[in-house]
This record gives structure tokens, C-alpha cells and sequence, in this order.
């Protein structure tokens, strides 16, 4: 049987200190490890890049599909990573979710991958 994923609260802060900061915990070097896997696709940065270019845009899953050339459920399927990693959140409003990027959260990525502490 396949060893489960850990899973990510998406409601903590981005985990840690610059990576140039000194050594990283093993805990947080995971919960890292598996923001940055969300994001390690090329359809996830095509849509993360469309849902960022306006912080205010929100896309449903058929407008991303569409714009990046996947199917809906391919669309969909990214975006349930995404949102797992706490990238992006979603807002059902009637038969479609409407989902918009989460730039605290990349802004944290970012400064976790500052070489500059």
C-alpha cells in the first residue's frame, strides 16, 4: 500500500525562515517540498500566472481549462492541488466555483526562497 501524503494546513503561514537562514527542520522542509510540488507543473504556473495578472480575477475551472488547452477535469485536478497547497482558494457560487490566486501565500514562497536573510 502506498505511504499517504502528508497533508498541509493551509491556514498556518508559509512555514519557515530563508532557506539561507541556516538549517531547515525536517517538518518544515516537507511542508515546503510539498507547496513547491503544487506548484511544479506547467498548467499549474500557466494558471497560477492568469489568476495572478489581476489579484481581483476570479476563473472558473472551465475558463482556466480553456485558456491553458486541458479539459475540464484536468483543470479541475490542478486546481484541487493548488488549493490544497493554499495557492489559491475557491467560492462556489451556483454550479461553478470561481477561483482566485492567494499572492500572500507566494509572496511567502518567495521569501522563503530568498537567498538574503
Amino acid at each position: 500500500m502506498p505511504k499517504p501524503l502528508p497533508v498541509i494546513d493551509v491556514s498556518a503561514p508559509i512555514c519557515c525562515a530563508p532557506l539561507a537562514a541556516g538549517p531547515m527542520s525536517a517538518e518544515d522542509a516537507v511542508e515546503l517540498a510539498l507547496r513547491l510540488k503544487a506548484l511544479a507543473d506547467p498548467a499549474r504556473i500557466q494558471m497560477m500566472s492568469l489568476l495572478m495578472a489581476n489579484p481581483a480575477r476570479e476563473m472558473t475551472a472551465g475558463d482556466l481549462a480553456a485558456a491553458v488547452d486541458v479539459s475540464g477535469g484536468t483543470a479541475t485536478h490542478h486546481l484541487n492541488q493548488l488549493r490544497g497547497a493554499g495557492l489559491v482558494t475557491s467560492e462556489r457560487r451556483g454550479v461553478n466555483n470561481f477561483y482566485r490566486a492567494e499572492p500572500a501565500s507566494l509572496e511567502a514562497l518567495r521569501g522563503v526562497l530568498d537567498t538574503c536573510c
